[in-house]
């Protein structure tokens, strides 16, 4: 049976390549970002498999009006990819409280309630996958990534969760840990960074951005073949819960697991000592 995909930030990169990549297996795609004029333009030949939406996850009501809209033309939702993101980097110190809000209500609580929308017409269907776009910010901090670290280890905490709750319902939600991707995701138009310069910090915080703008479509990773993974996972009738896509993204896993393991040894014989006695 052909899928219904609900993608967010279509416009461009990884979103726009996943609606590329869902086309080409014959499924139908509502294709939703803050552009839908060049959504439609980049799949006017899709037809009617594609409904281009207006959406800024940050808008309650915009994400109530395209749920609406999808369910309308299309009668279901099969698949939920929640890839509406942005970077904002450069060390904690040099950031205001405002930038971390902003942080946080796109890649955090807008992935939270474009979920909640869509969530009952999967219970309905007792079926759906939710691919919920974290990264390997997501698995380790790094210098100079504090909010956006943060937003993506909220993700990952969210999609464990979710995973055990949605279950029973024949849902699946996989968390999917992007390594480093070439896409705009580093341009000047996309990336932010912390505007309080302070001059104990300015000689790192200067090889942080230049070491960003060096970086710039220079990555590994190939946004379409990583679209093509993750119709390949939708298509699975047992998908993992966690990729880590590419070898950058492979190799920081593993290193975490070793850590981890490392400092689970090293404390074990202290676990025990904080339990109380009855």
């Amino acid at each position: 049976m052909n899928k219904t995909w609900f993608v967010t930030g279509s416009t461009r990169g990884i979103g726009a390549e996943i609606v590329k990549a869902a086309l080409r297996q014959g499924d139908r795609v509502v294709a939703t970002g803050r552009d839908p004029a060049a959504i439609r333009d980049a799949f006017a030949d899709a037809g009617d498999r594609v409904l281009a939406l207006a959406l800024d996850v940050t808008d309650a009501a915009q994400i109530t009006a395209a749920v609406e809209a999808a369910i309308q033309k299309f009668g279901r939702i099969d698949v939920l990819v929640n890839n509406a993101g942005y970077g904002h980097l450069g060390l904690f110190e040099e950031t205001a409280a405002g930038d971390a809000e902003r942080q946080f209500a796109t890649n955090v609580f807008g992935l939270f309630n474009v979920t909640r929308a869509v969530l009952p017409v999967m219970r309905g269907q007792r079926a759906g996958h939710i691919f919920n776009l974290s990264s390997v910010a997501g698995l380790r901090g790094g210098l100079g990534g504090s909010l956006y670290c943060a937003s993506k280890f909220a993700v990952e905490g969210f999609s464990e969760s979710l995973v055990q709750e949605v279950a029973p319902f024949g849902i699946h939600v996989t968390v999917v840990e992007p390594g480093f991707f070439r896409t705009d995701f580093l341009d000047e138009t996309s990336v932010r960074f912390g505007s309080n310069v302070i001059a104990d910090y300015a000689e790192v915080s200067a090889q942080i951005r230049n070491g960003y703008r060096e970086r710039n479509h220079q990555q590994a990773g190939d946004p379409a073949k990583l679209a093509d993974v993750i119709v390949d996972l939708a298509g699975r009738e047992k998908p993992p819960f966690r990729y880590a896509a590419g070898t950058d993204a492979a190799a920081i896993l593993a290193a975490k697991i070793e850590r981890l393991q490392g400092e689970y040894e090293a404390t074990r014989p202290l676990s025990p000592t904080t339990d109380g006695s009855f």
